[in-house]
């Protein structure tokens, strides 16, 4: 087994009777990766999260974690030493959210003082009151208990959190709210989170690789950029969605596949007479103004040379600052909207170095948006 991978399976089959539930599963799980497995029900996800710590039996195969064959561990400590979240919450409605909060720490015997101190931690982790730990579930919001619920399964400082769909019975704010708080707690802590979902958008979120299941099988595994760029089989485009892989065209565009290289540029030593018969010949308003290495320096336009070209003036006397500029491998996804919201007509675009590569226009960014992110109806309305 390679010493990376905190959880691995390998050749493992789950059959009842004449029943495969999932069958040949090779995976590896890497410390501090968040894994979502994702699939339709009946697919295999839950078995899979299951069989980790021991609540299910593989027909045959081998599951290790941290190099240990689960076979040969105490499904009891296992279970201690691996957090487990599950739809309906699961507190224990007659102890108090402190006592749920340490109810593994208390099976592991740990003393009362370090006990209180972790329920503390925890708890202003999910940015609850302190007070809130001598209170019982009832008298907390359902969001509020399953917070507590995310929370528990940390509290005995467990490597390995296992959740099963638990935000699938939540409001969509709720879940939003949740998502973003066990994503947080995951990068700050780097833990390792195996979650089973159904849900796409919640498996693009949080996942650093998502798993997706099909009729007992993995189909494919890949972080989520390389499931959206390319789906292995029909069954995973068909779980994506068209709107989303339209939306991942856009989310993996770079600046520099839209941009025009026939760009009109300019020296700064170059004099303003110069300047305007460029301007006349090239048919443009405004130039760029680079050195000669290339690298961009500003922008003139028809009104400053209007208002100078009867002076002895070079075109560096009249430069003006540019505050808006894409590099060419910036993502589309992170400037479209920018670039139409301040409506310019065409923004330069340059290297990691500085050095004018090109331009994005207003029109040509508009055409591929109408293509592959909005369609008309929406951009209509947004221009």
């Amino acid at each position: 087994m390679s010493k990376e991978a905190v959880i691995e399976f390998k050749d493992v089959n789950k059959v009842y009777g004449e029943n495969i539930a999932v069958e040949h599963i090779n995976l590896k799980i890497m410390e501090g990766e968040f894994v979502c497995l994702i699939g339709t029900s009946g697919s295999g996800k839950t078995t899979i999260l299951r069989m980790i710590n021991r609540m299910l039996k593989p027909s045959n195969g081998q599951i290790f974690i941290k190099e240990e064959e689960i076979s040969e561990l105490n499904p009891v400590q296992l279970r201690r030493k691996t957090g487990y979240v599950i739809q309906n919450i699961g507190l224990m409605p007659h102890m108090t959210i402190y006592e749920n909060i340490t109810l593994v720490p208390r099976l592991l015997k740990w003393p009362e003082e370090r006990k209180k101190a972790k329920a503390k931690e925890l708890i202003k982790l999910v940015e609850l009151p302190e007070d809130f730990l001598d209170r019982y579930p009832y008298e907390l919001s359902g969001g509020q208990q399953q917070r507590i619920g995310v929370v528990r399964a940390l509290a005995a400082d467990q490597d390995i959190i296992l959740m099963d769909e638990p935000f699938g019975a939540l409001d969509p704010i709720t879940r939003e709210g949740l998502q973003d708080l066990v994503k947080s707690l995951q990068e700050k802590t780097g833990k390792t989170i195996i979650l089973v979902t159904h849900d796409m958008d919640e498996a693009l979120k949080l996942a650093t690789k998502i798993v997706v299941m099909d009729e007992g099988h993995m189909v494919q595994q890949a972080s989520p950029t390389e499931l959206l760029r390319q789906p292995a089989t029909p069954f995973v485009q068909k779980m994506i969605g068209e709107e989303r892989l339209i939306q991942a065209r856009a989310d993996v565009t770079p600046v520099k596949t839209i941009m025009l290289k026939n760009h009109v540029s300019i020296t700064p030593d170059r004099s303003l007479n110069d300047a305007i018969s460029l301007m006349r010949q090239k048919r443009v308003d405004s130039l760029l103004v680079t050195d000669k290495d290339n690298k961009l320096l500003g922008i003139i336009d028809i009104d400053s040379l209007n208002n100078n070209y009867r002076k002895h003036l070079v075109v560096a006397d009249i430069l003006n600052e540019i505050t808006f500029y894409l590099e060419e491998d910036q993502l589309l996804r992170d400037t479209a909207h920018r670039i139409l919201k301040r409506g310019l007509k065409y923004v330069p675009v340059v290297d990691a170095e500085g050095h004018l590569k090109g331009i994005v226009t207003r029109s040509s960014l508009v055409d591929m948006l109408y293509d592959i992110i909005w369609g008309s109806q929406d951009m209509e309305e947004t221009l």
